[in-house]
């Protein structure tokens, strides 16, 4: 029982740094693009090291860090005690924490500010080549990357046009359904799946987000904030995709 008591003491250490983590990337890459000091997204004022551990009040203008923080830090902690106790059979506990981690990263910083960075995405692309490789062999994890990237670039140069064309007739712009970002995702996703599973984790993530579009568009038909081609981050889609097949 002491035993089994200690080693719990693992995931639970290991999930408070690794949402730390994600909180500390998720504010100050899209915000300098380097890895830099926290500060206020309230007030931009540079915040003391302890009080963006501890989730305190901004010194400068009294406000609280985002309830994202405080939800990013419940999530990733329970998601670590979980696959420690039911850890996949295919990648284990460590490999699939590291994945996580990574996903998390890049689902949080696209449903606050509609980007996947280019920096992220390369390391997805090193992750994503020693695992695929490490699950499928380097053919298949390179033909992963390739159907991937080459299927989301299709429907990228698709959404490009439909935007361009509707634009014309509304005689203003419209934001892109699709950004290049999503593209260089599924090239990443697609080399974690690998051929032809990558197949799998793009239709899924279609379904899955055409349906959460669908609720979405229902919730502001309802309550009267409807607004047309309104652009949805797309990257948790894609992920939820990838991590379903990846993680069976």
């Amino acid at each position: 029982m002491i035993k089994m008591n200690i080693s719990i003491l693992v995931p639970v250490i290991l999930g408070w740094l690794a949402a730390l983590l994600v909180n500390y990337l998720s504010d100050v890459l899209p915000a300098t693009r380097r890895l830099s000091q926290p500060a206020c997204p309230h007030c931009n004022a540079e915040a003391a090291w302890g009080d963006y551990l501890f989730f305190k009040k901004c010194q400068a203008c009294g406000k609280f860090w985002r309830v994202r923080a405080i939800v990013v830090q419940a999530l990733t902690l329970a998601m670590a005690i979980y696959i420690w106790i039911n850890p996949p059979t295919r990648l284990g506990f460590w490999i699939t924490f590291i994945v996580l981690v990574y996903m998390l990263v890049v689902m949080v910083i696209d449903l606050e500010h509609r980007i996947v960075m280019h920096p992220v995405s390369l390391l997805g692309a090193a992750l994503g080549l020693i695992i695929g490789t490490m699950l499928h062999g380097l053919a298949e994890t390179l033909a992963g990357g390739v159907a991937g990237l080459g299927f989301m670039y299709i429907l990228y140069a698709f959404g490009q046009l439909f935007s361009k064309q509707i634009s014309k007739r509304r005689g203003e712009p419209i934001e892109d359904a699709l950004g290049f970002g999503d593209v260089t995702l599924a090239g990443v996703l697609g080399l974690f799946l690998g051929w032809p599973l990558i197949v799998a984790g793009l239709l899924g993530s279609i379904l899955f987000g055409g349906l959460i579009t669908l609720f979405i568009v229902i919730g502001m038909l309802v309550t009267k904030r409807y607004q047309a081609y309104t652009a949805i981050p797309y990257a948790p889609f894609l992920i939820i995709g990838a991590l379903y097949i990846l993680l069976k």
